[in-house]
């Protein structure tokens, strides 16, 4: 499989590069990786690159967007950052991919058993950890369920992972507040904005829409 090029970019379109990293991500399940040369890749991409999407994930060290998606060098920008969330610098990069590098998709995936969204759930406190930890909280206290306090903490996996659910919604609901160059492109049906889980268990991506 080859680079992308700037011909091969404009072919895709915002559902094409979703549909890709559906199939990729089915490669990657199943341990089917696509051929291609890497470093055939880095010479064909030393000139230029034409991504096709902009995926916002977590750091955590499972959860490689190029990997999880079987892509290679020049698929996709990668943003990440513990508990996958946006501010101003984040936006900006991907206004940078979106209207100015060409990418027709925006991701934001999260994953279950998240280490940030734990940490949100049981009001951790750490030097600087505290005040990223702030970014997700919201998400914590839009989830109704469970009410009983006892309940509402990392030791509790199914409300760990509702509540990183929510912080994609609400992730993305800021990037269409935040960005008007991002909102606009979205309704001109120039990129699409979609959230994501994945699975730590079994590999597996579910999209939202």
């Amino acid at each position: 499989m080859k680079a992308h090029t700037r011909e091969t970019q404009a072919t895709m379109t915002p559902k094409k590069s979703l549909d890709y990293l559906k199939e990729g991500n089915i490669r990657f399940q199943n341990n089917l990786k696509a051929n291609r040369n890497l470093l055939e890749q880095v010479n064909d991409t030393s000139d230029g690159q034409f991504p096709f999407a902009t995926i916002l994930s977590c750091i955590d060290s499972r959860v490689s967007a190029e990997l999880v998606f079987d892509q290679g060098l020049g698929d996709i920008f990668s943003v990440r950052i513990a508990g996958n969330f946006v501010n101003e610098d984040i936006l900006g990069s991907m206004e940078f991919g979106c209207k100015l590098a060409g990418t027709k998709l925006i991701v934001v995936l999260g994953h279950t058993s998240c280490g940030a969204i734990k940490g949100a759930c049981d009001d951790a406190k750490l030097g600087n950890l505290t005040k990223m930890l702030s970014k997700i909280k919201p998400a914590v206290g839009a989830v109704s369920e469970p009410q009983d306090v006892s309940l509402r903490n990392s030791k509790n996996l199914d409300f760990v992972d509702t509540v990183s659910e929510k912080n994609v919604e609400l992730t993305i609901d800021r990037i269409h507040a935040e960005s008007l160059v991002l909102s606009e492109m979205e309704k001109n049906g120039e990129i699409m904005i979609v959230g994501a889980m994945y699975d730590i268990n079994t590999g597996a991506v579910s999209f939202f829409k």
